[in-house]
Parts: C-alpha cells; structure tokens; sequence
C-alpha cells in the first residue's frame, strides 16, 4: 500500500565493479586486523575510515544509477 504523495525508495543491485570495490576493500581492512598485514594506507590508523568508504560506496552502488 502506498499512500498518496509518498514515493518508495528504488533499490538495484550494484555492478559487478563496485560490489568487488567493496568487497576488496573490506577483506583489506580485515587482513590487516587478524593477520597483521602490512598495508600502507590503513595501518596508519586509517582502517576504520577504510571500512567506512568500503560501505559507503556499497550503498551508494545500491542506491544511486549508474554506479
């Protein structure tokens, strides 16, 4: 039911490109945490904010056309 003025949100899958973005990203962030890899970007402190960009372009995949 839908009521009058109100539109639902459309949500797609996203490409396969984004989706392994995010994917990579995650699994780069995870790395670092349980096996104590060395990655440049993200043992600088920087591992919460790469997980947090790693989801944000996940759902801006999902949500915006064309990404």
């Amino acid at each position: 039911m839908s009521e009058r003025g109100v539109k639902a949100m459309g949500l797609k899958a996203p490409s396969i490109l984004t989706f392994m973005l995010s994917v990579i990203l995650t699994m780069a962030v995870l790395f670092t945490i349980f096996f104590k890899a060395e990655i440049p970007l993200i043992n600088e402190g920087g591992g919460f904010w790469a997980l947090l960009v790693a989801q944000v372009v996940l759902i801006l995949g999902c949500t915006m056309r064309g990404l």
